[in-house]
C-alpha cells in the first residue's frame, strides 16, 4: 500500500475528483487504481475565498514498487502500519493493578490493561459521567458546587466538559493516537474523527462513549469503584504496595497508574507529604474571550461556510515585557462555563458540542508563567498552586461571590477603566457574569501582557479587538502546576510501583495526549507484572 500526502482539490469538488487526483498524481489510468482509503483530511485557507480540502490518502495499486521507483516522489511512499500491537498478555497468577483516576489517560491504561487481560480496578474520587453531569449543571444553574463532582473530577474527567479535541502535536511514532481514535469510534464516535485534520466530539457524544468505553472495560473484567478517594500510599520503604482510600479500606497492589488530572491538588500535596519525587512545572493563566462566531467565520473563510463549518483560531504573541500570550483551547460555537473544583473560587473553561452551532466563539487568552512567578505565593513544588488558588479566590470576590464570574468589554479592558455593562456581545457563561475591571484578577505582568496581545490579534484577525468583545475571569487550569518525574520505565523516580501519567502528572496537554500516554502506561504496568518487576 502506498500513501500520498498533500493532494490538494477545492472544497467544492465532485465526488469522483478524488480518484482522478490520485491517479493523476500516480500517472496512472483510473482502472489501475484498485483502492484507496482517505487517512486525512484537513483546509487550506489561506488564500481565501480560494479554500481547498488537503488529502492524505493511502492507495493500492499493481506493482507498487515499481511505481515508487518510477516516481520517485516525496509525497507518494510506503504506508506505514498503524495497527495497534499489544505488549504482553496477562499470565495465569498476577496482582490486580489499580488506576486512579477515569479522565482520558486513565481510561485508556485501564483500556488497554483490560483487553491484554490484566483485569484493572479503576478508582474514581468522582460520580459516574451521568450523576456527574447533574452535578455540573447545578453549579451552572443553580450556584451549586459539589467538591467531588463537577467539571474537573468524575468519570471522563475535565475533557469531558470541553470541545471533545482529538488533536495533539505530540511525536506519535507507533500511531498510539490512532489507537485512541479507533477505539472512541467504537464507542460511538463518528467515523470522521479517523480522517479529519481537527477532529472533535462534543459534549454531550463524550458523556455516552465514555459509559461505552466502561461497558467494554469490565466485560474485560475490569472493575470501576466509584466516589472511592486515595488519600495516601501503602509503602515498604520507597517500594509501594497499595493504597489507602478515603473510608479506611486497603487496596493491595505492587503496580499503580496515577491518572488523577490537573486539579487534585490535595493528591499532590499526599505525594508531597509521602516523599514521592514532585516539582514545579510552568503553566499559563488569562481569560476566556468571547466574539460573535460570523467575526471569527468571516476572518478565517471570508464568510460563514456550512460545509466547513464554525471557524477555529490560533494565536500567539511575545510581549514586550518577555511573555509569551496565546490562544488556548479554543470553542468554536461554544460556551464558556464554570470548572472550579473548590468552594470560594471561580475557574473558567470553554466547551462546545459537536455541532458547534452556538453564537459565540471563545478562548483562552492566556500567558505563560514559571515557577519564578511562584514565589510570592508560596514555597515548594506546590507554590504554583498556591498561585492559582489565590487569583481564583479573586474572581470569586470580584464575581460577586456566588460563583458568578468577573467580566469586562475588551475595549474597557484596553483602556483600563471597569465595565459597568456589556455590549453586543453576550457572555455565555453560567451561572453569569458581573460587569467589573479585569485587572484585579491577575498579576499586573499578565494584564500588561494580554493587553498587548489583544492589540496585536486586532491586527491579525480583523474585529478581534473589537469594543464589544468580552473577557471573563479567570482560566488557571490550563495545564497542571505540577510534574511527578519518571523513569524510562514510566515509574516514579524515587518510588518504584507507582506509574504517574496524564495532565495531572505533567505529560500530557489534551484529551488525545492524555489517552496515548495512558496507552504508554498500560504497556509498561503489563511489562513490569509479566516479568517480575
Amino acid at each position: 500500500m502506498l500513501r500520498i500526502t498533500d493532494l490538494r482539490l477545492p472544497i467544492d469538488h465532485a465526488p469522483d475528483a478524488l480518484a482522478a487526483a490520485i491517479a493523476a498524481k500516480l500517472k496512472i489510468g483510473r482502472a489501475a487504481l484498485t483502492d484507496f482509503t482517505v487517512v486525512k483530511r484537513g483546509q487550506d485557507a489561506r488564500k481565501k475565498p480560494r479554500i481547498f480540502y488537503v488529502y492524505t490518502v493511502d492507495v493500492r495499486v499493481p506493482d507498487e514498487d515499481k511505481l515508487l521507483t518510477r516516481l520517485n516522489d516525496a509525497h507518494v511512499k510506503p504506508a506505514p502500519d498503524t495497527d495497534y500491537k499489544f505488549v504482553a498478555r496477562a499470565p495465569e497468577n498476577f496482582q490486580r493493578p489499580l488506576v486512579i483516576g477515569a479522565g482520558p489517560c486513565g481510561l485508556f491504561a485501564g483500556l488497554v490493561l483490560a483487553q491484554m487481560g490484566f483485569r484493572p480496578i479503576i478508582l474514581e474520587r468522582g460520580k459516574v459521567v451521568r450523576e456527574r453531569t447533574k452535578d455540573t449543571w447545578a453549579l451552572w444553574r443553580k450556584n451549586i458546587l459539589t467538591p467531588e463532582s463537577n467539571v474537573q473530577f468524575g468519570e471522563g474527567g475535565a475533557g469531558t466538559f470541553s470541545d471533545g479535541k482529538l488533536y495533539s502535536q505530540i511525536k506519535d511514532p507507533r500511531f498510539l493516537g490512532r489507537k485512541v481514535l479507533t477505539e472512541f469510534v467504537k464507542a460511538g464516535a463518528p467515523e470522521e474523527i479517523l480522517t479529519e485534520a481537527h477532529p472533535h466530539i462534543g459534549t454531550f457524544r463524550l458523556v455516552t462513549m465514555v459509559e461505552s468505553l466502561r461497558e467494554t472495560i469490565e466485560k474485560l473484567g475490569g472493575e470501576y469503584r466509584f466516589k472511592s478517594k486515595v488519600t495516601d500510599l501503602l509503602l515498604d520503604g520507597r517500594r509501594l504496595k497499595g493504597v489507602r482510600l478515603e473510608n479506611g479500606e486497603e487496596l493491595k497492589s505492587d503496580h499503580v497508574v496515577l491518572a488523577v488530572g490537573h486539579s487534585a491538588r490535595d493528591v499532590f500535596q499526599m505525594l508531597l507529604d509521602r516523599g514521592v519525587a514532585i516539582e514545579a512545572k510552568p503553566f499559563s493563566i488569562g481569560f476566556r474571550i468571547e466574539h460573535p462566531q460570523s467575526l471569527i467565520d468571516k476572518a478565517k473563510f471570508g464568510a460563514s461556510n456550512s460545509q466547513l463549518g464554525a471557524a477555529e483560531y490560533r494565536l500567539v504573541h511575545h510581549a514586550s515585557n518577555g511573555r509569551s500570550v496565546y490562544s488556548f483551547c479554543m470553542c468554536p460555537g461554544g460556551t464558556v462555563v464554570a470548572a472550579a473544583s473548590e468552594e470560594g473560587r471561580v475557574v473558567t473553561n470553554g466547551m462546545s458540542q459537536y455541532s458547534r452551532n452556538e453564537r459565540n466563539a471563545n478562548a483562552g487568552i492566556v500567558v505563560g508563567i514559571t515557577p519564578d512567578d511562584y514565589a510570592p505565593y508560596g514555597e515548594g513544588p506546590l507554590a504554583g498552586i498556591a498561585l492559582q488558588r489565590h487569583w481564583e479566590a479573586q474572581a470569586f470576590v470580584a464575581g460577586g461571590k456566588n460563583y458568578a464570574a468577573p467580566a469586562q468589554k475588551v475595549g474597557d479592558f484596553l483602556a483600563a477603566r471597569p465595565s459597568t455593562e456589556l455590549g453586543s456581545v453576550i457572555p455565555s457563561y453560567r451561572p453569569g457574569v458581573t460587569p467589573t475591571d479585569l485587572a484585579t484578577c491577575l498579576p499586573d505582568y499578565a494584564i500588561a501582557a494580554i493587553r498587548e496581545a489583544l492589540a496585536a490579534f486586532g491586527r491579525q484577525i480583523k474585529g478581534f479587538d473589537m469594543e464589544d468583545a468580552v473577557l471573563t475571569g479567570v482560566e488557571t487550569r490550563t495545564s497542571s502546576p505540577v510534574r511527578v518525574p519518571r523513569g524510562a520505565d514510566f515509574q516514579s523516580v524515587n518510588t518504584p510501583g507507582l506509574f504517574p501519567g496524564g495532565e495531572g502528572a505533567g505529560y500530557a496537554g489534551g484529551i488525545l495526549s492524555a489517552g496515548v500516554d495512558g496507552i504508554k502506561l498500560a504497556e509498561a504496568v503489563a511489562l513490569a507484572i509479566v516479568e517480575g518487576r
